[in-house]
């Protein structure tokens, strides 16, 4: 494998508004692969908005959903790719042949789509049906994953995406600013966006602490560091309908350290070179190498009824 240089983005989605979306996702995509990146990826449904479907009927649902890969924005997906010779992750909701609903994200190059991943954990609107399959695939000779958001909470899938042959995994979001039982959380006020201008430092205090950032710091780089792998996380930042998002996309490497990170209230990307050697020299390749399934094979095996809480909707 080569260094490949990848980009992660943040942006202010428009709901429903797969129009707008998408010219945001082909400027942000010119701008990178004019700065020498390979790859860039962007936030979980990136191409139609995600927090104004808790309020979306079945057929509200179907309406703003496409086909996968025959659907308008995939195809338009496509020509920004080909356009700047740059491959693409995205997200958006899909509906296959018998209308079932599903949250997918997307990786197409100029070729058209290489990937396509169904979120193991939906919950955003209870028409979504949930994926049941990992997905790994092959980019200039590096292996990658996808993990949609809440499927990254359950650590099971970030090591099973390893253990399937992942070298990276793709990690879109739209999290952080809401409420949970965690001390600390909670909404951050939509009037803080609205003055960011005339006040940043009262955002950013918001958006850098336990409210934002500051929860994303207890978990996401161990993904990385136990299992030896490199993250890419994308988040949006500004208003996803009624609700304030705090970005910080990053790049994390094998280590669990952060190799680049969006600090900008901007539509923005930053862009990283990942580099082979170090899948061998981080910890989470002895880890796995050393790991004893005897013990514990039957015990992450065994039955288990799933649940599923949110709060905050």
């Amino acid at each position: 494998m080569n260094n490949l240089k990848i980009s992660t983005a943040q942006f202010e989605n428009k709901s429903g508004d797969k129009d707008y979306n998408l010219s945001i996702i082909e400027k942000l995509s010119g701008e990178a692969a004019a700065k020498g990146s390979q790859i860039i990826a962007f936030h979980e449904c990136s191409m139609t908005g995600y927090t104004f479907a808790r309020k979306l009927t079945r057929d509200q649902m179907l309406d703003i959903a496409e086909r996968i890969p025959e659907g308008k924005s995939i195809q338009r997906l496509q020509k920004i790719a080909g356009r700047f010779n740059i491959t693409i992750l995205a997200g958006l909701f899909e509906k296959d042949e018998n209308d079932n609903l599903f949250k997918a994200y997307v990786c197409v190059d100029k070729n058209g789509l290489v990937a396509k991943y169904r979120k193991l954990h939906p919950f955003i609107n209870p028409n979504l049906t949930a994926g049941n399959e990992y997905c790994i695939f092959e980019i200039h000779g590096w292996k990658f994953g996808i993990l949609i958001c809440y499927d990254n909470n359950i650590i099971e899938n970030v090591r099973a995406t390893k253990l399937l042959g992942a070298d990276v995994i793709f990690m879109p979001h739209v999290t952080m600013c809401t409420p949970s039982s965690r001390p600390g959380a909670g909404f951050v006020d939509p009037q803080l966006w609205a003055n960011r201008e005339n006040d940043p430092t009262s955002l950013r205090l918001e958006f850098e602490g336990m409210k934002g950032r500051d929860w994303l710091m207890k978990w996401l780089p161990s993904r990385a560091y136990d299992n030896g792998v490199y993250v890419i996380f994308s988040n949006p930042v500004g208003m996803d309908d009624d609700q304030l998002k705090n970005g910080h996309s990053m790049i994390i490497d094998p280590f669990g350290d952060i190799l680049a990170e969006c600090g900008s209230f901007e539509d923005s990307f930053v862009t990283a070179t990942i580099t082979p050697e170090k899948l061998t020299q981080a910890g989470g390749y002895r880890y796995i190498k050393a790991r004893r399934p005897d013990l514990y094979r039957d015990i992450l095996g065994q039955e288990h009824q799933p649940e599923q809480k949110v709060v905050w909707l």
